[in-house]
This record gives structure tokens, C-alpha cells and sequence, in this order.
């Protein structure tokens, strides 16, 4: 089976229209559509949201497989919608020099010490 494959087999299984999934994703539906017609996988840097939307891993859905157990670490990764406050943070931190990154980071960890501090 496909990355394609996975895909439609999961959209079959949420329910999900392919219009929907666009919407979510925010990949035209005219991709989505090729990739069923055409038999096209996505590109790359469209896994993770993919990922996201499916709510599935990005082993599974490159391979079908889900890993086993606690032997290997899970990647630690998320997709921030860029319209969120989240996202915010995120583009005015990449937006800045090193030495500002340094700051901000610093910063935010200060406080969230200060946060777990408070609570004990």
C-alpha cells in the first residue's frame, strides 16, 4: 500500500470528505484529487499536516507501520497552526538574531520556573 493508499483509507475511515480534508489541511482539493487520479503521493513538506489532520504518525503513514513499544524514542515534533498565538510566538522568535532567540528562550523558561514554583 501507498502513501496515497493510507490516505484515502483513512479518510474513508473518519469519515472525512476529500473537500474537508482540504480545508483542514489547507492543500488545494485539485492536489488531493490528483494524487487519488493521477496516483501521486504528497510531497514532503505536506506529511506533517497530513499527519495532523489524519491523526496518524508520520511512520505509519510512510510505511504502515506503527512502532512497537518503548525501545526508540519518539520523535518529538508538532505541526502550530501559524494563525494561533502559538504560531505567533513561533515566527517572531525565528524572525530574530541568535542572540535575541538566546533571550526570548531564556526568558520563557525563567517564567515557566517561576509558574511550577507558584504551584508548589
Amino acid at each position: 500500500m501507498l502513501i496515497r493508499d493510507r490516505i484515502f483509507d483513512r479518510l474513508d475511515k473518519m469519515n472525512m470528505t476529500q473537500k474537508t480534508f482540504s480545508e483542514l489541511t489547507g492543500i488545494p482539493q485539485s492536489t488531493v484529487s490528483d494524487w487519488r487520479k493521477k496516483r501521486t503521493n504528497p510531497t514532503a513538506e505536506k506529511i506533517m499536516i497530513v499527519c495532523e489532520v489524519l491523526k496518524v504518525t508520520p511512520e505509519w503513514l510512510l510505511s504502515g507501520i506503527e512502532p512497537q513499544g518503548k525501545r526508540g524514542k519518539a520523535p518529538k515534533k508538532q505541526v502550530v497552526d501559524l494563525q494561533t498565538d502559538t504560531g505567533l510566538l513561533i515566527e517572531c522568535y525565528n524572525s530574530l538574531d541568535q542572540s535575541s532567540q538566546a533571550h526570548l528562550l531564556g526568558y520563557a523558561m525563567g517564567l515557566k520556573k517561576m509558574q511550577e514554583e507558584k504551584k508548589n
